[in-house]
């Protein structure tokens, strides 16, 4: 209803509606993080009111991760059979609505099932594939610059949200500080309602960055695709070295973040005595140089060798962790570690679409991408279990910082098996031909 006449009226000020529909996508990232970010924050308070242990909470939030990761695929089918819109907004309702029954909940049942499956389905419904997804059909330049911004919007959402509810647990309680996500989710869900569209030819437009004088193509009907499809693509490209690399190496970023840092962060700050408010700041810092870091390697992915930009993430990345247990917990220690492991948090994430897209083309990335992002939070769900597991065990994290930085030195190492994207590309095109 709001889409056309607002592009209208961008058009003839010289803007394209594409930069509309990032800017919700960035909402939409936003408020999905903040949604996953948050739980981190409770596992003491959850765990002082239920009598449920690390390893317990862990284990719900670990489930969260798995469908948050399987989703991936379906979404991007998803998308395209039901539209960005009524995918978005069904997404936001699902992790809203499991944000409000989980301050109702009285038994583990309830926990796994509101943060653990209707936060992990809601939220895997748009993660990174829509970044992938919205960057693809609205650009043709400019699109490592536009998943670096679309990524950051994780890092932004927990720089905002996280001090904030780790303020309203200490003061109020952990069920207040629910709130202020809860109500992000429904604003934004009425804004994609309101301004979202699937293609910008729905609009009469190109693709921003489009060479002058394209044409612009006719709204195309829903491709005939099902629930199958997402297993085909994965049929014809499980052969191919190159996607096994991403998914093996987003796998170690999905350990080394979301699982690890994410969600135990605060509860490994208090193991050695610093209470959640200035955890959940440290945090908040990671995510200030996570937003600037990101969107720098967006950048970075539009100009130079992607295979060398991933070494050198995760190479930092893992010495970062190797540092942690020797921050001693101070301010000047805990910003050092924000700094450098903030700086590549999801920085990973532009080369690796960029790589995926240079390898399978563009007709194929988004599913492609959907499913190294399933190793990503498959790597996340075992760090999210592993970590609480060990701390259950030998009442400390340094084992499984210590597993998650040697991994990610590791993947530093792998991702330089990946030849040049060109060469890539050329040794696919003849698989095709034939």
């Amino acid at each position: 209803m709001f889409s056309l006449p607002l592009s209208n009226w961008l058009q003839r000020r010289g803007l394209h509606y594409s930069w509309v529909i990032v800017t919700i996508t960035f909402l939409t990232g936003l408020s999905s993080s903040a949604a996953l970010g948050l739980p981190g924050a409770l596992l003491q308070p959850l765990s002082q009111e239920f009598g449920w242990d690390v390893e317990q909470i862990s284990s719900a939030l670990a489930v969260r991760f798995v469908l948050f990761g399987l989703m991936g695929p379906f979404a991007a089918i998803l998308m395209e059979r039901f539209g960005l819109r009524n995918v978005v907004v069904t997404a936001l309702t699902l992790v809203s609505g499991g944000l409000a029954l989980a301050t109702q909940m009285t038994q583990f049942w309830q926990l796994v099932l509101c943060w653990g499956v209707l936060l992990g389905v809601g939220s895997g419904m748009t993660a990174l594939v829509l970044s992938a997804v919205v960057s693809t059909r609205w650009f043709d330049s400019h699109r490592g610059l536009v998943v670096g911004v679309l990524t950051a919007a994780s890092a932004t959402g927990q720089l905002i949200f996280l001090p904030i509810g780790a303020w309203l647990i200490e003061h109020f309680g952990w069920r207040m500080a629910v709130l202020p996500v809860f109500i992000a989710c429904t604003l934004v869900a009425v804004l994609v309602c309101l301004l979202m569209r699937n293609r910008p030819n729905e609009l009469g437009l190109a693709p921003y960055g489009a060479a002058p004088g394209t044409p612009v193509a006719p709204v195309a009907p829903a491709m005939r695709i099902t629930f199958a499809t997402p297993f085909q693509v994965l049929a014809g490209v499980a052969g191919n070295r190159v996607f096994w690399i991403l998914f093996g190496t987003f796998f170690i970023c999905g350990l080394s973040t979301n699982g690890l840092i994410q969600t135990h962060f605060i509860s490994l700050c208090g193991d050695s005595g610093l209470s959640a408010v200035p955890a959940a700041s440290v945090l908040a810092m990671m995510g200030a140089f996570d937003l600037v870091g990101t969107i720098a390697s967006g950048w970075l992915s539009d100009r130079y060798d992607n295979r060398k930009l991933l070494f050198m993430y995760y190479g930092l990345r893992g010495l970062s962790l190797f540092w942690l247990p020797y921050s001693e917990f101070t301010l000047y220690g805990l910003s050092l570690f924000a700094m450098f492991y903030g700086l590549d948090w999801i920085a990973t994430v532009p080369p690796t679409v960029r790589l995926a897209g240079a390898t399978f083309g563009k007709e194929k990335a988004g599913m492609v991408f959907g499913w190294v992002f399933a190793g990503h939070q498959l790597g996340a769900a075992v760090a999210a279990y592993g970590a609480g597991r060990v701390r259950t065990l030998m009442l400390t994290y340094n084992p499984a910082l210590f597993a998650a930085g040697a991994a990610c030195l590791l993947a530093a190492v792998v991702i330089l098996m990946i030849r040049k994207p060109a060469a890539a590309v050329a040794a696919v095109a003849p698989a095709k031909a034939a």
